[in-house]
């Protein structure tokens, strides 16, 4: 009898020890997951503050701050051409409290321009949705002789080389761009290469700088006040934000065609809950408030796009872009 009770006595000791480790552990598993999000969001913009991605990238912050109900800050990082930032981003933790404005310099030029990067494109992030295009501007100095596209055309042609252009970095869709109106109009051009559209702008009001493109959004106001002349926008169609300048092909290049676009992107791995949450900020900041009328007033057109959309996007204009380089023989610098 007395062993019966000992062996009872040390079965209910094993399993009231077993239930001090089971009963937190259950307990924890009961616990509701944190929500998202539980703390301030990072926006990586990869390039400095004044550009065309910047005034998009702070309009997206102030709007998907006040949509999440969370402090989400505009972090610029220019330079490398981008990739300073889509390194820090496609690194980072895939918690949802890091991302990027990504331009198609970053998700569809560089990689068909560099080889050894530290990020690719398609494997290492989360595609959200495509959020705005934009127009680039092509832009004098008021002080340069050029008054129209066919005016520098025809000086490059008589001074072949000897015509500097700047651009946001090297690979770089302005600069791109650039390389395209050389291809397409026959001249030559000398790239001078930036750390971001602002401070090439900067060099380009004072002068040290004759020629660039631009987005229109970081230019037009200078336009407007007659500190930069512009000559025409790069698109196939005229731009409603400055319905009187001519495109390219109008103005001299038949069949030039060539924009922007970004979109935000979050390191691979991000959970897909996350990834629709911001889809789904994204598509209504978009297509409600005035988030479209203030940007579209500086030359952007927004547009949202579902994650898989998106991801569709990238890897088509990678294979675009990626051809146009290789038959142009564009280089990076």
């Amino acid at each position: 009898m007395r062993l019966t009770q000992q062996v009872l006595q040390l079965s209910l000791c094993c399993a009231l020890l077993a239930a001090a480790w089971v009963l937190p552990a259950v307990a924890q598993a009961a616990q509701p997951a944190v929500a998202y999000p539980a703390k301030p969001i990072r926006l990586i913009v990869p390039f400095p503050p004044g550009g065309g991605n910047d005034i998009v990238g702070r309009t997206i912050v102030e709007k998907l701050g006040e949509r999440l109900g969370q402090q989400v800050v505009c972090d610029n990082r220019g330079g490398a051409s981008t990739i300073i930032a889509a390194d820090m981003v496609a690194h980072a933790p895939a918690d949802g409290y890091t991302l990027m404005l990504g331009p198609n310099t970053t998700l569809a030029v560089i990689p068909s321009l560099k080889s050894g990067l530290p990020y690719d494109p398609v494997k290492d992030f989360e595609p959200i949705s495509l959020v705005a295009s934009s127009t680039y501007l092509l832009v004098v100095h008021p002080g340069s002789p050029f008054n129209s596209l066919k005016d520098l055309i025809a000086a490059a042609k008589a001074r072949p080389g000897q015509i500097n252009y700047a651009s946001p970095g090297s690979g770089t869709s302005n600069h791109l761009a650039s390389e395209m109106l050389k291809q397409m109009a026959g001249i030559n051009l000398t790239h001078v290469p930036y750390k971001g559209t602002g401070p090439a702008v900067t060099d380009l009001l004072g002068g040290h700088v004759p020629v660039m493109f631009a987005s229109l959004a970081s230019v037009r106001p200078h336009v407007q006040a007659n500190r930069l002349r512009g000559l025409a926008v790069s698109t196939a169609k005229r731009n409603p934000a400055l319905p009187e300048m001519p495109t390219i092909a109008e103005a001299g290049v038949p069949g030039y065609h060539s924009n922007s676009w970004s979109g935000l992107i979050a390191p691979r791995g991000t959970p897909q809950t996350i990834v629709a949450r911001l889809n789904a900020e994204i598509v209504t900041i978009i297509q409600q408030g005035d988030a479209r009328p203030r940007l579209a007033a500086q030359g952007f057109d927004l547009e949202s796009s579902t994650p898989k959309e998106f991801a569709a996007h990238i890897k088509s204009e990678l294979g675009r872009y990626g051809k146009l380089i290789r038959a142009a023989g564009i280089q990076a610098d």
